[in-house]
């Protein structure tokens, strides 16, 4: 009998043990478990030629930021199916190649069309999702929906119960505005499988939407012990707690959870989110003001210089700008704005004007100019999308806009804007700084 992958597709292997070997990697690498790695290594040594198991670990390294690992093993993927791949594997091994040598337009038009003939295609449906997704890093402003209506289009070819579908059908419609059916897909899937970081990710997103920051603190609090620190969402996950905890107005406890699983030094997440989930932390507690305790910025630069040289992701180069402009660097937050400039002439930089412009936004609110950072980033308000990311972490951007409004006497935009966001949700910090505006 021929071996089939975790949702019934055909795979080309004569070892069974390789095939459970990747069947349990795969399913481990969507829901951002550790052990994929292991388990797709061992599929390799028991069928070395298994093109699939490459293919996949290609995928991973990729998502790790191992650029150079990737390629050698998407390489080797490519070889082997040629010799003994169906045609399907073929396209899969074609799209995850172009994803992982950072040919992301080409990716997403492959993504696509694969999965029109073969919906099943797991792994290849993930590319285009979360967060971090070929449909995020677009440059599209409407990604949201472009997720929702991607599931939506395959959710009949799935099981009911199918975790992972339900995971992110769920994520994709609490950040597209359905958030209580979002929630209510998303907790179904970490029903279905516990052991899956990416399903308690998207039920905090949704109750983060939903306004109820309290839960979702007590959901991670409650989660997170039984999740090893090497899982590439368990500093991300601490993130969401601190921010519940900013919320409600408790610096020290958001600090204590930053200094014990977000800060770079103890951090063993993705490099995109250890960066991005320092620099907005920190950027908030000293906008919020409160007070960031010696060292930390410096820790968090140290790591993003290492990490991020050079500009690269809209969404790596808006919180870049917001470190260069907070710690004081400002020669070096110009010059990323003008490489960021030129790279949207270059056209490299799908995300267009809104990375630059939020970088100067960034050094003139480091510089008490708010008024200038209410002139340059109010008018791309509905470009903040652009630079991709989730909801949660895009909300920094309106902060900074908000927060320019109420310290340059813009008191009637800022009002306004705080009752649409208090319209969308609860929040305890946007009623006090509303308070404020009528005090």
């Amino acid at each position: 009998m021929a071996e089939v992958d975790s949702r019934g597709l055909p795979i080309s292997t004569n070892s069974p043990q390789a095939a459970a070997g990747y069947r349990a990697g795969v399913d481990l690498l969507l829901s951002a478990w550790p052990g994929a790695d292991e388990a797709l290594r061992q599929a390799i040594d028991l069928d070395p030629e298994f093109a699939l198991a490459h293919a996949a670990l290609a995928r991973l390294q990729a998502i790790k930021g191992q650029p150079a690992e990737a390629r050698a093993s998407i390489a080797r993927a490519q070889e082997f199916v040629v010799r003994n791949g169906s045609l399907r594997e073929i396209s899969h091994v074609s799209t995850l190649s172009l994803a992982v040598t950072g040919q992301s337009v080409k990716a997403l038009e492959s993504a696509l069309a694969h999965l029109d003939q073969w919906p099943r295609d797991v792994l290849i449906l993930s590319l285009p999702l979360g967060a971090f997704g070929l449909f995020a890093f677009s440059g599209m402003a409407d990604h949201d929906q472009a997720r929702v209506d991607l599931c939506e289009k395959v959710a009949d070819r799935y099981e009911s119960d199918d975790w992972w579908l339900l995971t992110y059908r769920g994520w994709s419609h609490a950040e597209n505005g359905a958030v209580t059916k979002g929630r209510d897909l998303a907790q179904r899937g970490l029903e279905r499988r516990r052991a899956n970081a990416n399903a308690a990710h998207a039920v905090a997103h949704a109750m983060f939407e939903q306004g109820a920051a309290q839960e979702a603190e007590t959901l991670i609090e409650g989660w997170l012990p039984d999740y090893d620190r090497a899982g590439m969402l368990h500093g991300h996950l601490a993130w969401h707690a601190a921010l519940s905890a900013l919320e409600r107005d408790d610096p020290q406890h958001a600090l204590a959870i930053y200094s014990k699983h977000v800060r770079p030094s103890v951090s063993l997440g993705l490099p995109i989110n250890v960066v991005s989930d320092a620099v907005s932390l920190l950027w908030r507690l000293q906008a919020y003001g409160h007070e960031v305790p010696v060292g930390l910025w410096d820790e968090a630069e140290r790591y993003a210089g290492a990490k991020y040289a050079n500009p690269g992701l809209a969404f790596v180069e808006v919180h870049m700008g917001l470190l260069s402009a907070t710690t004081g660097r400002h020669v070096a937050a110009i010059d990323r704005i003008n490489a960021n400039s030129r790279r949207i002439a270059d056209g490299a930089l799908p995300a267009g004007p809104v990375v630059p412009a939020v970088g100067s936004a960034a050094v003139a609110f480091a510089n008490a100019d708010y008024a200038e950072c209410v002139r340059i980033v109010e008018p791309l308000t509905r470009d903040f999308a652009r630079v991709g990311g989730s909801g949660a972490q895009r909300e920094i951007l309106e902060d900074m806009l908000l927060l320019a409004m109420m310290r340059s006497g813009q008191s009637a935009k800022a009002r306004d804007l705080l009752d649409r966001r208090l319209h969308r949700r609860p929040s305890q910090r946007d009623t006090r700084w509303r308070h404020q505006i009528e005090a």
